[in-house]
């Protein structure tokens, strides 16, 4: 239970922090609207710093993320029982995330008429839609997440909060360069839980929760995963 609650928390956090950068951009009279992509790609790095370190000083994993924990599972580094209880907090704790960003921006939401903008908050969308290569993009993202994670050195002793720092990093790298075409989700859990809060939640003016491209960034974070790990493991046995 302490490894399935540190997961909900520190994913909470990640979601609560990265929709709220999204918020802050994309909604009418915020004061960072219109602020861009750089904020964006900093502010996730930010949340998944922030996610992580939590999530690790609760002793947990720190994976926040189905896709890295199917893939561990897949080649040993996850015990298999454990996956289930894994994915449903991650899960769980974006659409509480996502609750939360609502909740703190409900007034913004409420003067937006934009659907698009409403939607962007909470999950990611194409910049060109097209299935096979927004599906390949989400998988070379998060081939380079999992793949960068795992063959990170670590240091010789502890630096407590910064040993969070690295995958952060790379997270920004990969919102600053593989970000654009689809607006790296390279999570399912990231897009899944809050496209769920916005089905549900009573938000003023919202269109479709765009249910025909949900499946991308589930899948192609999975097999990224999957690819991610496996070559790490193939690699250093």
């Amino acid at each position: 239970m302490t490894a399935y609650l540190a997961e909900f928390i520190g994913t909470f956090l990640l979601i609560t922090v990265g929709a709220s950068v999204n918020a802050n951009v994309v909604l009418q009279s915020t004061k960072g609207h219109g602020s861009g992509w750089v904020n964006i790609t900093i502010g996730w790095g930010i949340a998944v710093f922030l996610g992580v370190y939590s999530a690790t000083s609760l002793g947990g994993s720190g994976h926040l993320n189905p896709a890295v924990s199917i893939g561990l599972a897949a080649f040993g580094g996850l015990t298999h029982s454990l996956l289930p209880g894994y994915i449903a907090a991650q899960i769980l704790g974006a659409f509480t995330g996502a609750f939360g960003t609502w909740v703190a921006f409900h007034a913004h939401f409420k003067n937006t008429s934009d659907a698009d903008a409403i939607l962007a908050v909470f999950s990611t969308s194409p910049a060109i839609r097209h299935a096979p290569s927004n599906l390949l993009t989400e998988m070379i993202g998060t081939f380079v997440l999992v793949l960068g994670a795992l063959s990170a050195s670590p240091p010789d002793t502890s630096l407590g909060a910064l040993d969070a720092l690295p995958v952060a990093l790379l997270v920004i790298g990969i919102g600053m360069g593989l970000g654009g075409p689809t607006g790296y989700a390279i999570n399912p859990a990231r897009d899944l839980g809050p496209r769920i809060a916005h089905a549900l939640l009573p938000i003023h003016k919202k269109g479709s929760s765009d249910w025909s491209y949900a499946w991308i960034p589930i899948v192609g974070p999975v097999l990224g995963g999957l690819l991610g790990a496996g070559v790490h493991y193939w690699l250093f046995p």
